[in-house]
């Protein structure tokens, strides 16, 4: 076996092991462990589509949904998953057999006994505990067995601290809990294991990675492998600049950043190193553009869809908030692989066209902003259908859909010689991008799918990717037979079994790439319920709050740290809910009790950021690994040098959590947000150049300290504004009716409160209250907050704070006092601050070009 075989079987084996499970048994044992993932698929299919509604049968709730869908991810992952290193991977042992029947009874036990256990809710019998213990037991095995000791430890500790509550350290303790209490919270309720976590995991998760196994199956991966290289492979470091591009569509794929390396990295990494980066370079390159692939919308590694559900926003409101971070961090990563060419001198592959200028702007914007102008041409160029033609508008779309696909699948046929069939295939020169692009077109298609149903129909994001899915199914059915018919390469008999086969190979691997997400989510779901019973939430908030002092860059750090530590160990979703469930509470309480109101979905997108980092932080980030394995480079120095790449994506958190218009908040015209994109994309490509050490040409140190300064200007520009022209004009608590008149329609009242809490500690903080727009006078505004309040000489008392109210939503009391009230100040927008920010990076810019001018690296 050559050293290139050896080193693929490896990759592959670290696929196998982290996402779909090592074995590969023969015989009976390996036809079960294929018709059991399918029928997870169909079972999933099933639950999604409007099919049991429609024949009254079958129809699921929630729980018995739930409880179905863990019950397959733990029989998959005793079958799948070997228990030890040598365990047998040709055969499945009988223990496993007996553990897989026991721990997939135990988890679809809420299912076959809903009713029962409904009527006998809180008074669980001796048979529900002992079920419970097993369940619990075997999910933890489970969770080593799919992902490894570190998820399984944390889920254990917090288990442990459940019952060693009065043995803990005072400020962590607690009165403890039974084992009834602690097994029937955690196992028969939807509190603990079957809670949100795997609510979303069934719900939405599953079919958006059923989507994208469809796509990968289809030829989709390939495709867009093929078109970034056609059109980014000629320029300098071309190679590694495909594989950044390659690597966010590939996002549209798969939610692993191990499968996205193995999946673009096979082809990337040897053309990175063919045209003159060194292995370390090229398998961190590929690490760092992998792992981000999972900031790019719709699937974001799960995470979206479970905030979703945590932060109680739209899916399309979480993809808008995510998607101006997800495109600097990619763009900047191609400026980090031009400036790495830059410094090595590097040039392209060549390319036997000559492009035309169209090409050219297409090769440099086209790559990264196509997506985007897909979904906006489905939006803005077809979602007014809904509105003309109203319910027949879907049907409509659907005709032009399929019209279209036959057409694209016509031209597509005249270049199949383009399609990339073999990823392995070594190529010497650019293809053509024009007959690369029409060679999948149709690709694009499923994408429109769900776009349409996301964000014109307004469907949930589980519908959405129920029809897209459909459609895939559709896709995969026919794609091969109409690509015969048009070619005539083969029998449309051939094409058709091929095309069946693709199906259901398709519906099986997407069922066991889930396997790890499905057991992840519930051992988080341990966490979650932990959290909840012991109110170790309240603990947390002033533990966090005695380390930081209050501090809020220091909270941050401490909540980046742990996601980088837990990361680790754990996948991104796990880590994700771990830590979103034990911090984002704490930073968003005690910003306000400082005066800094966060929004929950910047504090949710701050952990899931820190634990996407984590998949390359070394000693075991899983996705460096796979790099230098195909690379044949060290995993360690891999691993650091593809965290330097990632120092970019490091920083935005930190910018988003203090200025949200980067989370495309509080944006009110066309104008300002071009101005927030381009300056947040100016901002990050000074910042690569200042991290990297290379502008035009080598950079001084002065000049990295002037450029992070820029940086900083660009992203925060509101930092100096402040100094110049305070933001707010505050006033004393007794001037709130006077505030009140003033405010604008939308804008809420802000109010500094202070008082005691239930467990009769002094609280300070800062709220933010919305009043009904239909109030006219200042008192029915405040009214309609739900604040009744009295004054007490030189101060404002609350008398009452009426119940569902948004005082009372804030955590405002009866007895609590309005200390100050804010109105916004009347001042000049702070992006006045980047005039004399640009005229300082122009500057610099001017003297880096006379630099390198001199030295002969620009001619």
């Amino acid at each position: 076996m050559t050293k290139t075989t050896q080193s693929s079987t490896d990759v592959q084996d670290m696929v196998a092991q982290a996402d779909t499970g090592a074995r590969s048994p023969k015989g009976l044992a390996g036809r079960i462990l294929w018709v059991v993932p399918l029928c997870w698929s169909l079972f999933q299919l099933w639950y999604a589509s409007p099919l049991p509604f429609i024949f009254n049968f079958g129809v699921l709730n929630d729980t018995e949904a739930r409880s179905i869908h863990l019950a397959f991810a733990v029989f998959l992952a005793f079958t799948a998953y070997p228990a030890l290193k040598h365990s047998p991977r040709d055969r499945i042992p009988l223990i496993d057999w007996l553990l897989a029947l026991a721990g997939s009874f135990a988890a679809a036990y809420l299912f076959l006994f809903y009713t029962q256990l409904a009527g006998r809710s809180g008074a669980p019998t001796q048979m529900d505990i002992v079920v419970a213990v097993t369940g619990m037991v075997l999910l933890l095995e489970a969770t080593r067995r799919a992902l490894g000791p570190p998820l399984m430890v944390v889920a254990a500790v917090f288990l442990l601290y459940t019952f060693g509550g009065p043995y803990m350290p005072d400020v962590i303790a607690h009165k403890g809990a039974s084992l009834n209490k602690a097994m029937s919270h955690l196992w028969l309720t939807t509190e603990g294991v079957f809670g949100i976590a795997v609510g979303v995991s069934t719900s939405f998760v599953f079919l958006f990675v059923l989507f994208g196994a469809m796509l990968e199956r289809a030829g989709a991966g390939a495709y867009f492998i093929k078109v970034a290289f056609s059109l980014l492979g000629h320029m300098r470091g071309g190679p590694a600049k495909a594989a950044v591009v390659a690597s966010g569509l590939s996002g549209l794929v798969s939610g692993s950043s191990i499968a996205n390396v193995v999946t673009t990295g096979t082809f990337t990494i040897p053309l990175m190193k063919k045209v003159g980066f060194p292995g370390t370079k090229a398998g961190a390159v590929e690490v760092a553009a992998s792992t981000n692939g999972q900031l790019t919308p719709p699937i974001m590694g799960a995470a979206a869809f479970l905030m979703v559900e945590y932060v109680g926003i739209s899916y399309v409101e979480v993809i808008k908030a995510a998607l101006l971070p997800a495109l600097i961090s990619y763009i900047a990563l191609i400026y980090i692989v031009h400036l790495e060419a830059c410094k090595a001198g590097m040039s392209g592959l060549e390319r036997r066209y000559k492009p035309t200028l169209a090409q050219s702007l297409l090769s440099f914007c086209g790559t990264i902003l196509g997506l985007i102008v897909v979904s906006a041409a489905v939006y803005y160029g077809v979602g007014w259908t809904k509105d003309v033609f109203g319910a027949a508008a879907t049907p409509m779309i659907a005709a032009v859909i399929m019209i279209a696909y036959v057409a694209l699948i016509k031209l597509a046929a005249d270049y199949q010689d383009h399609a990339l069939e073999d990823p392995n295939a070594d190529i010497t020169e650019v293809p053509d991008p024009g007959p690369t692009m029409k060679s999948g077109l149709y690709f694009l298609l499923p994408i429109v799918v769900l776009v349409w149903c996301l964000t014109v129909e307004r469907f949930s994001p589980g519908l959405s990717a129920f029809w897209a899915t459909v459609f895939m199914i559709f896709i995969l059915l026919t794609q091969r037979p109409l690509l015969a018919l048009f070619n005539k390469e083969k029998t449309l008999a051939e094409a058709g079994k091929e095309g069946v086969v693709d199906l259901l190979e398709s519906l099986v691997s997407g069922a066991r790439n889930m396997i790890g997400i499905g057991v992840a989510t519930a051992a988080a779901g341990i966490v979650v319920g932990v959290v909840t019973l012991t109110g170790i939430g309240l603990v947390m908030t002033e533990f966090v709050e005695f380390i930081s002092g209050g501090n809020i860059i220091l909270m941050l750090l401490f909540t980046a740290l742990i996601s980088l530590i837990l990361g680790m160990g754990l996948p991104t979703t796990a880590n994700y809910i771990v830590v979103s469930t034990l911090m984002a509470p704490v930073i968003v309480t005690l910003g306000a009790q400082h005066g800094l109101i966060i929004p929950l979905i910047a504090v949710h997108l701050f952990v899931f950021y820190f634990g996407i980092l984590a998949d390359d932080t070394p000693p075991v980030g899983l996705a460096a690994f796979a790099a230098a394995a195909i690379a044949r480079s060290d995993p360690i120095r891999t691993g650091i040098q593809g965290f330097t790449y990632d120092i970019r994506t490091a920083i935005l958190p930190f910018m988003f959590i203090f200025n949200t218009q980067l989370l495309m908040m509080n944006i009110d015209s066309w104008w300002h947000l071009m101005l927030t994109v381009s300056s947040a994309i100016i901002a990050m490509l000074t910042f690569s150049a200042a991290t990297q050490g290379w502008w035009f040409t080598k950079t001084k140190w002065w000049e990295i300290a002037a450029l992070l300064l820029i940086t900083f200007s660009l992203f925060r520009p509101g930092f100096w504004w402040d100094m110049v022209y305070p933001p707010k004009h505050e006033m004393p608590g007794t001037l709130i009716t006077d505030a009140a008149d003033k405010l604008a329609i939308g804008q809420p009242l802000e109010l500094q409160v202070s008082g005691e809490n239930l467990e009769g500690k002094f609280v300070s903080k800062h709220v933010l209250l919305p009043f009904d727009e239909r109030a006219v006078s200042a008192d029915e505004r405040i009214d309609s907050t739900g604040l009744m309040l009295r004054q007490d000489g030189e101060k404002m008392i609350v008398d009452m704070v009426e119940f569902g109210s948004p005082a009372e939503q804030a955590g405002i009391d009866f007895d609590w006092e309005i200390t100050t009230v804010s109105l916004p100040a009347v001042r000049p927008m702070k992006e006045w601050v980047f005039i004399p920010t640009l005229l300082v990076l122009g500057a610099l810019g001017w003297n880096q070009r006379r630099r390198a001018k001199k030295l002969g690296h620009i001619k």
